[in-house]
């Protein structure tokens, strides 16, 4: 199984028109982190993409090409591309551009993107949320396919025999489609037989399997080999020395994204007795290297997932602790998952 990280970019907004210090320092502690994650052996880091304020990746194959330049075999990846809101033929060119850049190391995972700022800034109506995606990807997996594209569809002016450039050294760009909880994304992935990665952040992992048998099952009806599919699962993670101390570090960042983000939406206050809930019988995995060894090996269990994703969330941790992490992740954790692992296969 492979083992990564990603990570959306938490930032404390500048609130400024120019001088983003805190936008500037946040992004080279990213390329910081990245950078340690391929010198301990980490397989895989995604960037995500978000247009608020207190997220400072809007544009991940820009932070993609910086990393690439700084390290030497970890995979880049999105996490997510909104493709709905965004043109296929320039995300596929900035994608091709990474993978020639990282010597073949580019991935996507497309997404309808779980904020919908991005719709009204870049002239998008919501009520096509839907239709959007499905006519983007569509356009991406032509336009990755095939170096001359002829394109007709509803949203954009159509394409007659142009060619797409430049073509990434891959032979085409990994494209995962990422689910967050619609049935419907999960079908579609089994069906255009694409890697799937799933986003366990709020409910026990248990309640996810329908969707990775819906999505096994529409690969097998589309006539698929059920048994070359790739699925990642994503949780939300920190990993210390003991596992108080790792609760005591995640917590206020924790804390802080839940209820910045659960105003908007209308859930009730994270508090402590909440968190230690979901870190125990819940998708968070954080605690100690055995702990989260443990938690990543029960998810294997239930879903022989290929790959897991490690979502960090930051804005309150210090840089050092997350560094920290990072390092016992991929020199401790990894190894105990991948032996275990490896022994059953």
């Amino acid at each position: 199984m492979e083992l990564g990280i990603s990570t959306f970019g938490e930032v404390t907004p500048d609130g400024l028109a120019g001088k983003a210090v805190n936008a500037h320092k946040r992004v080279q502690e990213l390329l910081e982190e990245v950078k340690l994650a391929d010198e301990v052996g980490l397989d895989v880091y995604a960037f995500g993409e978000h247009h608020r304020p207190d997220f400072v990746i809007s544009a991940p194959e820009i932070m993609m090409a910086a990393a690439a330049s700084i390290t030497k075999n970890i995979h880049l990846s999105s996490s997510v591309t909104v493709l709905s809101s965004a043109d296929p033929v320039r995300t596929f060119q900035n994608f091709a551009t990474v993978d020639l850049i990282s010597g073949g190391r580019a991935e996507m995972v497309a997404g309808r993107g779980s904020f919908i700022e991005s719709y009204p800034l870049f002239g998008y109506n919501l009520n096509d949320y839907d239709d959007l995606f499905t006519e983007k990807l569509e356009m991406f997996l032509e336009i990755n396919k095939h170096e001359i594209l002829n394109w007709k569809g509803e949203f954009r002016a159509p394409v007659v025999n142009r060619g797409v450039y430049p073509r990434p050294l891959q032979e085409s760009i990994p494209v995962w489609i990422g689910v967050g909880g619609t049935p419907a994304s999960a079908k579609r992935a089994g069906r255009l037989n694409l890697p799937l990665i799933i986003a366990i952040l709020g409910s026990a992992p248990k309640h996810f399997i329908p969707f990775v048998e819906l999505y096994r099952e529409s690969a097998e009806k589309a006539g698929h080999d059920v048994s070359k599919l790739q699925l990642a699962i994503s949780s939300q993670f920190f990993v210390a020395e003991n596992s108080a101390q790792a609760a005591d570090d995640f917590y206020p960042s924790y804390e802080a994204l839940m209820n910045r983000v659960g105003k908007d939406r209308g859930w009730s206050p994270m508090d402590r007795g909440s968190f230690e809930y979901l870190r125990k019988d819940g998708p968070l995995v954080v605690g100690d290297v055995q702990y989260v060894a443990d938690k990543i090996l029960g998810q294997y269990e239930i879903f022989k997932n290929t790959r897991f994703v490690a979502q960090l969330v930051t804005g309150h941790t210090p840089h050092k602790d997350i560094l920290k992490a990072i390092e016992i992740y991929g020199t401790r954790v990894a190894p105990i998952v991948r032996k275990e692992i490896s022994g059953k296969i």
